[in-house]
This record gives structure tokens, C-alpha cells and sequence, in this order.
């Protein structure tokens, strides 16, 4: 039987601290600024200094694979320029201190913090400049890491750059965010995925997959109208993607739309090649929650890519956190079947999980059921899509199941099943203190998911 992955997954900017230390050059998130909900990025959980206490909790876990993040500024002078040798030594022992542990390694080589100097200078990913830069250091990991860490992404929640989203994720500070731009963005994520796919593959005998944030959108009616602004969305901003990944070409129909209306999306000789040439060994994705849409709301010829950003509406049928995001398995096990039945490559769920804010009273764990509950129910959808639906699933990973900050810098939206005691603006102990749901995944994780049938 194939090794089944049970892990978690982390971005640097969100655990590593160390901001300023060890050669590294800052990113677009080391200017920003604590807000009264957030906190800066500065030490985050100071998992620079500190890493080996979470690597044991881990362990003891029974966790297999941890899926961490390198920091471009960190391993690259300003994102262009020498190798920062300090910076990769950190990454050294911290790999090292994974496989000594029995974890498997694997490497993201970017989560939205774009060096600090390519974003003043080019505007970030929307350059071609940007491209290289990152292409380049793209190839420095591999020939430094691939010999240790046998899997890889390259871009977290890469359809993220098929929407607006792409302007604040991509390093771009100035401009008015133009269609243009936005798929000149998205190409270029595409270039520099495939380039990296195609080095690792000529270099070792790693694997790589694509990855995106998988949010199943449904229609708000059965209104044919809504039918297809949902099938809209899901063209242009997920199976483009998709496609490119495994036939090596965007979406026909994304295509013949980008022609009818003159869209620049500055592609440059043999860039479509690259891209052609891309193999993939598997298709990743984060899932937490569902979304629903409505034709109605949408202003006529609006671009695809921005539909759920006009057209988004509540679902009267699903429980919804704090937070507003919808708690739908069902759908996690529908994005599954509509990934694996139509592209045949393996899938690997390598986010998941739930935001809740929680405080500790400094004496006993905190009494998380709803995150017990959720995690169950996904798990459970899960093999209903293994063992009922046929998919080829490779492991779970959770999403910060130890605290740390939120995509926002917000440490009050917390998903772990291990409490970090610090808040927005108070770094306080930092102690580390599992929660109720630590020992119940735990036992998961043990009886490699049996015991989700015995409760």
C-alpha cells in the first residue's frame, strides 16, 4: 500500500520571524504595518530561532509530511541578486531536523511575500524581469534541496492570480490593476511553474504538482443563468489552470475569449512551449470552505475572473464559521472527484481546516469540538471519495494545526490543535499547548483513519 501523507502546512511569513536576521532582505510583508486587528510580521512564531519545539509536537503527532514554505528574500539577496549562504543553512537544518524526525519534507517556493526590491522596481510579477528573478532562484532551491526534498510546489493557490487577488498576492504596488495586467500576471505564474517543473524533472527524481484553492461555487438557483456563471468562474479561474497543468495548454474557450477581446497577455516566444512541456505528478489544492453566486449581481461584460467578486451570495443551506467562510465537506469531496475524474493525476489536499477565534484561561486546553467536528466530517468526505468515488488521494494536510498568524496577520483567527500563547500585540510566552483536537488527531493519525469510524 502506498505511504498515506498526514501532515500540516505553513507559509514562512506566517511562522518564521526572524525578519531582519541571518542576511535576509525584506519583503512586502516586513513594511506592514500592526492595524488594531492585526499584528506586523516581524517574529510571527519565531519558528527561525525556534523550530525544533514544533517539529517534536509534529512527531508526536505521528505526522508524516510537513509542507513549509523557503522565503525568496531569505536565500536571495533583494529576490535578484547573490545567494545568501546564512539563509540557506537555516533551511539546511531545518529540513535536516524534518527527515531526522521521519517527516517528509516538501517545499513551496512562494506564498505571496514578494521581495521588497522587485516589487518597487518592476511592480512585481506583472514583470518580466520578475519572471527571471524568480525562475532563477527557483533553480538555486532545487540544485541546493532536491537531493533531501522529494516534493514540491511552486505556487501556493496559483489560480489565486487568475483573479484580482493576483495584484496584492503578486508584489504589484502601482498601477490601475487592468485586465491586461491581471493576465499578464497569471501568464507569467504559469512560465515560471512550468520552467521550475520542467528543471526539477531534468535535475532529480523529485515530484512536483500544481496547486490552487479549491472554493466549489455553486449556482445560487437552478436559473440557467446562474448555471453558467458558475461554470463561468470555474473555466477561467480553476480548469485554465488545470488544463495547462496536465494538457499543457490554457482553456480553449479562455483562450478564444482573450483573442475576442484583445487582451495583452504579453506572451513571449517559446514561453507556450515551456508551458507545453510541463509534467506534472500531481494536483494539490487547499479547501475550507464553499461559495455560491449569482448571475444577477453581475454587471454586463464583466470579465469572468471577477464574477464572484460582484455575483457572490450567501448559501441558506450551509453552516457558516465566525468568519463568514461556509462549512461544506460535501463540497470538499465533490472538488475532489472534479479534479481526479477529469485530469487522472494523483490528489493532494494540502490545506484544510477551520479559523475560530479562541483564548486560553492559562491552566487547561482549550475545548475545541468544533474543530474535531470539522476535521471529521472533511476526513470523512474524504474516503467517501476514496472508497465510494474511486479517487486517488496521496495524504491530508491540515493548515497551521499550530497556531500562527492568520493571512491577514490576525492571531485571533486561529486553526490549530495546538494553542501558541501570544496575541496581535502582545508576544507574551509563546508557550505551546495542545488543545483538545491535539489528541484526538492524534489518534487519527494512528489508526491512519479508522478510528473516524468507531466514534
Amino acid at each position: 500500500m502506498t505511504k498515506f501523507f498526514w501532515g500540516n502546512s505553513v507559509s514562512s511569513m506566517q511562522t518564521e520571524g526572524g525578519w531582519n536576521e541571518g542576511g535576509k532582505s525584506p519583503s512586502v510583508y516586513d513594511i506592514r504595518e500592526a492595524t488594531e486587528d492585526s499584528s506586523d510580521w516581524k517574529f510571527a512564531n519565531d519558528n527561525y530561532h525556534n523550530f525544533e519545539e514544533d517539529l517534536d509536537l509534529i512527531q508526536d503527532l505521528g505526522m508524516n509530511m510537513y509542507r513549509f514554505q523557503i522565503s525568496w528574500s531569505r536565500v536571495m539577496k533583494d529576490g535578484d541578486g547573490a545567494v545568501n549562504e546564512e539563509g540557506i543553512a537555516y533551511y539546511e537544518r531545518f529540513i535536516d531536523g524534518l527527515i531526522e524526525r521521519g517527516i517528509e519534507p516538501m517545499i513551496c517556493l512562494y506564498h505571496f511575500d514578494m521581495p521588497l526590491h522587485l516589487a518597487e522596481k518592476y511592480n512585481g510579477l506583472v514583470s518580466k524581469e520578475v519572471l527571471g528573478a524568480f525562475i532563477r532562484y527557483g533553480k538555486e532551491m532545487i540544485d541546493r534541496f532536491a537531493n533531501k526534498v522529494k516534493y514540491w510546489i511552486v505556487f501556493n493557490e496559483q489560480n489565486l492570480y487568475h483573479v484580482p487577488a493576483a495584484f496584492r498576492i503578486g508584489g504589484y504596488l502601482e498601477g490601475d490593476e487592468t485586465t491586461d495586467e491581471l493576465y499578464q500576471i497569471l501568464h507569467n505564474v504559469m512560465v515560471a511553474h512550468a520552467s521550475i517543473a520542467n528543471y526539477l524533472h531534468e535535475k532529480s527524481d523529485a515530484q512536483i504538482g500544481g496547486m490552487l484553492a479549491y472554493s466549489e461555487v455553486y449556482p445560487a438557483t437552478s436559473k440557467p443563468e446562474d448555471i453558467l456563471v458558475a461554470r463561468k468562474h470555474d473555466e477561467f479561474v480553476n480548469y485554465t489552470l488545470l488544463d495547462a497543468y496536465t494538457k499543457g495548454t490554457y482553456s480553449k474557450e479562455m483562450m478564444h475569449y482573450v483573442e475576442q477581446n484583445q487582451i495583452d497577455m504579453n506572451i513571449l516566444p517559446g514561453e507556450l512551449e515551456t508551458i507545453k512541456a510541463q509534467k506534472n505528478d500531481f494536483i494539490s489544492f487547499s479547501y475550507y470552505a464553499s461559495s455560491t453566486i449569482s448571475a444577477e449581481k453581475i454587471p454586463e461584460h464583466t470579465v469572468p475572473n471577477l464574477y464572484l467578486n460582484h455575483g457572490g451570495v450567501e448559501n441558506p443551506h450551509l453552516d457558516k464559521t465566525e468568519w463568514n467562510w461556509q462549512i461544506d465537506p460535501l463540497g470538499f469531496r465533490d472538488v475532489m472527484n472534479k479534479l481526479y475524474q477529469r485530469y487522472q493525476l494523483p490528489i493532494f489536499p494540502i490545506e484544510n481546516g477551520i479559523g475560530v477565534k479562541e483564548e486560553w484561561d492559562g491552566q487547561n486546553p482549550i475545548d475545541d469540538s468544533y474543530r474535531i467536528d470539522y476535521h471529521k466530517q472533511h476526513l470523512l468526505a474524504m474516503y467517501d471519495a476514496i472508497n465510494i468515488d474511486g479517487v486517488e488521494v496521496m495524504g491530508y494536510l491540515g493548515w497551521g494545526l499550530i497556531d500562527i498568524l492568520s493571512s491577514q496577520g490576525d492571531m485571533r483567527k486561529r486553526y490549530g490543535l495546538v494553542y501558541v500563547n501570544r496575541d496581535n500585540h502582545d508576544l507574551k510566552d509563546m508557550k505551546r499547548v495542545p488543545k483538545k483536537s491535539y489528541h484526538w488527531f492524534k489518534e487519527v493519525i494512528k489508526t491512519n483513519g479508522q478510528s473516524l469510524t468507531k466514534e
